[in-house]
């Protein structure tokens, strides 16, 4: 019965596939758009001529196809899609330099990334990397980390434990297993149960673009986690998957060691998502060489060539809609005057909360379906990051192109959860998670830049509430008692990170922190999250994933970027290519397949000539 259920669906799907995604709009990726690589551009100036071009009325582009709030990997990618099919696209940012988590900033001659750390997926002939590649015209560069990529450090000082993370679907397992002997099958069901989840992620997508009805169907039928081994694993946490493989509390640890990438302790977090980012990473770990900035820097000029603009200082105080609620533009506070643009649709990667909650009037925001979606999400929790800056070079200093992840014990959960709901004095002096990492020794363009000189940068999480008293402040001037919080925060954790790297000890020339209401004025966080709607097991089910897709209540409004998807560069990626898919009426993600397919067989053979 169910297999006749089945086949019968899925041959009405392929017929849909077919009239829907057949030959309908113009296809971005249709030609390998990869120009000969041009010199990094070390000098910021120069840069920052494509970064920080201030908003003026005057500049803007005429008659507009599309506007994108928000310039985060998400809507620079959107903006870049359309472009590349002609579209003029005018994309607008609140900060003062365009890039979202992908910008950088410099203080007393330190330069610091702020959200790019490693990314994964990277080999020439793979998908991902083939779309990044025309996203930027085969101009952006990606320098490998060491292998292994990670350290998985437990323990307090005198008896801490380190476990070394190795990137290669062989090596990977059989490194581990190196380190806990006698836990192979636990290892090999893991790993078995990783690929089998993650590769069938694309799943997600499918929700997303299919017909509303049909993605009904699916979810409301039960088909959808018969069918998928990703949304049968989604329910399930980490923690649960984990403990039943085996009894050893440091391989539990180090099998659940990066779930600080999308911001859930295991018992909270998806099994299946925590696949997903395994699987990114088996291939190996990049940085993009030049630093984060470069990734911005070489997708605005496309954006431009097709007569768009990319403009900062462009603070969104609302979306405009005419008399039948339709989005018909925007409105910037420029001083203390808006300034109207039109164009006949909006594209918001501004996030689903400020999308709904802030850039829309409350009447509207009152619609059911509205309320509905906002209904299936909550705030991811704040981010917390220091930054340090050093006098010396990655050799003198023993600072490698690889990361750390520290824990003050192996039982994860209780670390997280006791600190989160602790009192933040106390909490400040105990962080129990700390991801630790070297941009300058990742980059081999920073001896050329930034002579002499290395930094570090860690990232872990703080409670929005501890925080939130001051957050109506001035940035540059906050009061006595926040900075002295701050402190607290700022001396616990260069405590550690100097037990781990002592060489560093008398070299720190700056250091300072971004708290969660740091993250709300410069990245527009609302709740100074840094991974968009929180990442628990709900977001992973799949009424919310056939619910929440680029297409809003709202006509002419669509939503791009990670809230669309999931977090970080490859999630926002890959919110952007669904959201283009529903725009131009194709399947972009296929697209971006068959390109990488006809650029691997051309490279292969030019090999064999």
């Amino acid at each position: 019965m169910w297999l006749a259920v089945v086949i019968i669906f899925l041959a009405v799907l392929a017929i849909v596939f077919k009239t829907v995604w057949g030959t309908s709009g113009p296809n971005p990726f249709d030609i390998d758009t990869r120009e000969a690589l041009k010199p990094i551009v070390l000098d910021r100036k120069v840069k920052n001529k494509v970064l920080k071009q201030g908003f003026l009325a005057s500049k803007i582009p005429q008659d507009l196809d599309a506007i994108v709030v928000g310039s985060g990997i998400g809507g620079l990618a959107i903006a870049v899609l359309l472009a590349k099919v002609g579209k003029r696209v005018l994309v607008l940012e609140q900060h003062d330099r365009a890039g979202g988590c992908c910008h950088t900033f410099t203080e007393q001659g330190f330069e610091f990334d702020v959200g790019i750390h490693y990314i994964g997926e990277l080999l020439d002939h793979k998908p991902f990397r083939c779309m990044i590649d025309q996203l930027t015209n085969g101009q952006l560069q990606w320098e490998l980390l060491e292998n292994p990529f990670d350290h998985v450090v437990l323990g307090p000082p005198e008896n801490r434990r380190k476990y070394p993370i190795y990137s290669g679907r062989k090596r990977f397992p059989e490194e581990l297993k190196k380190c806990f002997p006698g836990e192979e099958k636990a290892i090999d069901e893991y790993m078995r149960l990783v690929k089998n989840v993650g590769n069938n992620g694309w799943f997600m997508i499918l929700l997303k673009l299919l017909p509303t009805p049909f993605a009904n169907f699916l979810v409301y039928t039960g088909l959808a986690n018969r069918l998928s081994s990703f949304f049968r694993y989604a329910s399930r946490s980490l923690t649960d998957v984990v403990n039943e493989l085996t009894q050893n509390k440091d391989l539990r640890a180090v099998l659940c060691y990066n779930f600080g990438t999308y911001g859930k302790m295991p018992k909270e977090a998806s099994f299946s998502m925590h696949s997903l980012i395994v699987c990114h990473y088996l291939n190996g770990a990049w940085y993009p060489k030049g630093g984060a900035s470069e990734i911005a820097y070489h997708m605005i000029p496309i954006i431009e060539k097709a007569g768009g603009a990319v403009l900062v200082r462009a603070p969104v105080n609302r979306i405009l809609l005419n008399d039948t609620k339709e989005a018909i533009g925007v409105s910037v506070m420029k001083g203390q005057e808006e300034v109207h643009v039109h164009a006949p649709m909006v594209i918001s990667d501004a996030g689903i909360f400020n999308t709904y909650q802030k850039l829309l009037p409350k009447d509207v925001q009152a619609m059911p379906a509205i309320q509905k979606q906002l209904s299936m999400v909550q705030n991811g929790d704040g981010g917390l990051s220091i930054f340090i800056g050093l006098d010396g070079t990655k050799e003198e200093l023993d600072l490698k192109a690889d990361n750390y992840w520290i824990f003050l014990e192996n039982n994860l959960d209780d670390l997280v959860e006791g600190y989160m709901k602790g009192k933040r004095e106390e909490s400040a002096k105990n962080i129990p998670l700390l991801f630790v990492a070297s941009p300058s020794a990742k980059d081999p363009t920073w001896q050329e830049r930034k002579s002499g000189k290395s930094t570090i940068t860690v990232v872990s999480f703080a409670n929005y509430a501890w925080f939130e008293e001051w957050k109506d402040d001035k940035v540059k001037n906050r009061s006595a008692d926040y900075k002295e919080l701050k402190d607290t925060f700022i001396s616990s954790i260069v405590e550690v990170v100097t037990q781990i790297f002592p060489k560093i000890q008398d070299r720190i020339e700056f250091v300072d922190a971004g708290t969660p209401i740091t993250n709300q004025h410069y990245i527009g966080a609302p709740k100074g999250e840094i991974y968009g709607a929180d990442h628990g097991l709900s977001r992973f089910s799949v009424e919310l994933n056939a619910t929440i897709r680029p297409q809003t209540p709202i006509k002419n409004l669509f939503l791009t970027g990670q809230d669309v998807f999931l977090c970080g560069f490859a999630g926002a990626l890959a919110g952007a290519l669904t959201c283009g898919s529903v725009l131009l009426n194709r399947y972009l993600h296929l697209d971006a397949i068959a390109l990488a397919k006809k650029v691997k067989n051309v490279n292969s053979n030019k090999k064999k000539q």
